[in-house]
């Protein structure tokens, strides 16, 4: 231990002070760097601040431009989140839809809003007009939800309707005396008939038969107009959810006394059970009724007939496949034509109406035949979901 009453070395005090001289100098300029080092971070700092400044007025300005175009969309646009829960929507939107969206779940405000038509992605609001919207969804990109996306098509809707109908009406005009010739021929027959019945001398029993005579041509030309008439209306009349089971169990009750008398075999399979679909009943039974009563005509006794259903994707696949003669492959371009027939007593309207009826209710009829074979009728129709 050093002794404090010793004399200080000047030599070690000069080497002390050194030492501290130039840790001094040492901290200075440490000292200095860091002042620099915090005016150069400042300098950047602030530059940083005036480039976030400018990006968030340039965000806020395309912001407000956004909510403005989205503002004047004439289409709907809705937003829901996570939760399926509505959390946006434009003014065109709630015109659409109703007011009263914003916190709503999207099942609630569509139910209230909305009823589904037969073609798939298009609705019809319910009030306070009736207005035909095309539904499109896409994900919400950096977020979880969804944006939907409403397009009035009421007009267009109208005129492709229009536009069918007048279709429709200039195929009439282009057979009108191939008509003319169909209605004339069993109006003339009956005409010949109903003379025979004045003859004074006429026996009872040739008198029933005549009369049964007038009677069938009547129907015929009931018939044929009856037909007629469908083919030029063409649209479904009436949205009705129907269980597609229900519809050929009926069809079932209808036609087999009638497929037994002619010694045909008739089988049933309603594979799509639960399956539902959104059309006119009378229509797409009647559609169906047409098909089958071709295979009846068309198929020998012996042969088997049979309906079926299935649900591929989205559609509901109606069936009937019969074990008859099959269809020239020449024919099956020409088997939908309106008035296009094989038979002597057809119309020539039955499929042109399949057809129709499957449009009307956004599907469609497809056919498959091989000589020998038989032949096989495909309805395509949307499905609906069952809740």
């Amino acid at each position: 231990m050093t002794d404090p009453h010793l004399p200080v070395d000047p030599r070690e005090l000069e080497q002390a002070f050194s030492l501290f001289n130039l840790a001094s100098e040492q901290l200075a300029a440490t000292y200095a760097g860091l002042q620099d080092q915090v005016v150069s971070l400042t300098r950047e700092l602030a530059i940083a601040n005036g480039e976030l400044n400018r990006q968030f007025l340039e965000k806020e300005a395309l912001s407000q431009r956004l909510a403005a175009l989205l503002a004047a969309l004439p289409a709907g646009v809705l937003v829901v989140d996570e939760s399926e829960r509505v959390i946006e929507a434009n003014v065109a939107a709630q015109a659409m839809l109703g007011a009263r969206l914003i916190g709503l779940p999207w099942v609630v405000a569509q139910a209230c809003a909305l009823r589904p038509t037969v073609l798939a992605g298009e609705w019809e609001t319910i009030q306070p007009e009736t207005r035909r919207l095309a539904l499109s969804t896409s994900p919400l990109l950096g977020a979880t939800g969804r944006i939907l996306l409403f397009h009035d098509i009421t007009q267009a809707h109208a005129l492709q309707t229009e536009l069918a109908r007048h279709q429709r009406l200039s195929a009439m005009g282009e057979v009108a005396a191939r008509l003319a010739h169909q209605l004339r021929t069993p109006l003339a027959t009956a005409l010949l008939y109903a003379s025979q019945l004045s003859r004074p001398q006429l026996a009872e029993a040739d008198r029933v038969r005549f009369s049964d005579k007038v009677v069938a041509r009547l129907k015929h030309l009931e018939h044929l107009i009856q037909d007629m008439l469908l083919f030029v209306r063409g649209e479904a009349v009436g949205r009705d959810p129907i269980v597609v089971a229900d519809m050929l169990a009926d069809l079932q009750q209808v036609l087999e006394p009638q497929m037994l008398e002619r010694g045909l075999v008739f089988v049933v399979e309603p594979g799509a059970a639960t399956a539902r679909v959104l059309a006119s009943r009378d229509a797409l039974t009647g559609a169906l009724v047409n098909l089958l009563e071709n295979a009846m005509q068309n198929c020998p006794p012996g042969a088997h007939i049979s309906l079926s259903s299935e649900l591929e994707s989205e559609q509901v696949l109606l069936r009937v496949k019969d074990t008859g003669p099959g269809i020239e492959p020449v024919m099956l371009e020409r088997l939908f034509e309106p008035f296009f027939t094989t038979r002597l007593d057809g119309t020539g309207l039955g499929l042109a109406i399949v057809r129709s009826v499957a449009q009307a209710h956004g599907g469609e009829v497809q056919v498959q035949s091989t000589l020998g074979l038989g032949s096989l009728f495909t309805l395509c129709l949307p499905c609906i979901k069952v809740e």
